[in-house]
């Protein structure tokens, strides 16, 4: 690198968890500022970097010359007037789920991108992990063979103290319940390795806390090659778990279980036969791993800036992302299959909130 990226980070919630990859890439990134509307909360994380300085304002922190990347950490509904903000001020940004709440929403901020020329990576920290990346391993090697069929459980727990946090539970604050805000990344792991869906069904249900939004739900989606795959979600576990199974022709894969890190070591590979437990042996011998989660992503970002390339996530994957979350919304409220793609005259292209559960 020629030279530590200059990164303010704004909001300090999640923020935090961002800090501590940011600090494991310290030859990468330089962090200047900490911002947040609760300086004290700011000054805890400040404390943690020599030289880093506070806020509790945005257009502050977009008006310094000294920070070259933007980290948006604040609740959902702030994050499309934060983005267009940054990225007008000629920052490059880092946004946390869900980016927006509707493909019209995505299709402006890639349109403004385009214009000033910076550019936005969304954060799907799961799709840096070393389980995954060992089955990438595998599917590029054509190990696995069709996918036949895939389950997802996002099976957490969140109960009455989660949600005093008070942009928590609500439509207008947090724009969704568990489809956006706790299973978005396990899904969106589902349409990066099997790719999009073609047809979705779900059900949605408030059965846990007593909140706006749902936190539970159920889907089935048909993915585009003709592979099935079933969601199940809920916060209300007594056990925490995110757990993603494929069943591939030749290959039966199982993620690691911990809720937030399913992507991390240790996933199962379970050959059909000698052949391709063959394989699986040669493939995986010498894998080395690789930094995992939002230090992989921030890993990763740092060097795709360096290149000029595109950034490890990408705008379209957060389209596809947020095009399953509004299917899934639709599908549920309408009772209704829903085909994708979506197209601009869907009548939940401008945004999904006018279909959560009432």
């Amino acid at each position: 690198m020629s030279a530590r990226r200059r990164i303010a980070i704004v909001g300090c919630g999640i923020g935090a968890q961002h800090l501590d990859a940011l600090l494991l890439a310290q030859d990468l990134w330089e962090v200047r500022v900490l911002c947040d509307r609760d300086l004290g909360r700011a000054k805890a994380q400040a404390a943690r970097v020599p030289g880093a300085e506070v806020s509790t304002s945005l257009e502050e922190v977009l008006a310094r010359e000294d920070v070259d990347v933007v980290d948006i950490c604040l609740p959902p509904a702030l994050h499309v007037p934060a983005v267009r903000a940054a990225l007008q001020a000629g920052k490059h940004v880092v946004c946390e789920k869900p980016l927006a709440s509707s493909l019209a929403e995505i299709d402006a901020i890639a349109a403004l991108a385009r214009t000033t020329g910076r550019v936005v990576c969304p954060v799907y920290q799961y799709r840096f992990g070393n389980g995954l990346r060992k089955l990438w391993r595998l599917i590029e090697a054509g190990v696995p063979g069709r996918a036949l069929v895939a389950t997802v459980e996002t099976h957490w727990d969140r109960g009455p103290a989660y949600y005093r946090v008070p942009w928590r539970g609500r439509k207008e604050s947090e724009l969704g319940g568990v489809l956006v805000s706790h299973a978005i990344h396990a899904h969106d792991l589902v349409t990066e390795i099997l790719g999009p869906a073609r047809r979705v069904h779900a059900f949605t249900a408030t059965r846990v806390n007593c909140i706006e939004t749902e936190d539970c739900a159920a889907a089935c989606l048909e993915m585009a090659d003709g592979a099935l795959v079933t969601l199940s979600v809920t916060l209300g576990s007594a056990e925490e778990i995110t757990r993603l199974r494929f069943c591939f022709a030749h290959l039966t894969v199982e993620s690691a279980l911990s809720p937030y890190r399913p992507s991390g070591e240790p996933w199962r590979f379970v050959p059909r036969d000698a052949e391709t437990a063959a394989e699986v042996k040669t493939l995986l011998e010498d894998f080395r791993p690789g930094p995992e989660g939002f230090h992989g992503l921030f890993t990763e970002l740092a060097l795709s800036l360096e290149e000029g390339e595109e950034p490890p996530v990408t705008l379209a994957d957060a389209r596809r992302s947020i095009e399953l979350a509004t299917a899934l919304y639709y599908a549920a409220a309408t009772h209704e299959m829903v085909e994708l793609p979506l197209r601009t005259s869907h009548p939940a292209y401008s945004g999904w909130l006018r279909w959560l559960p009432a």
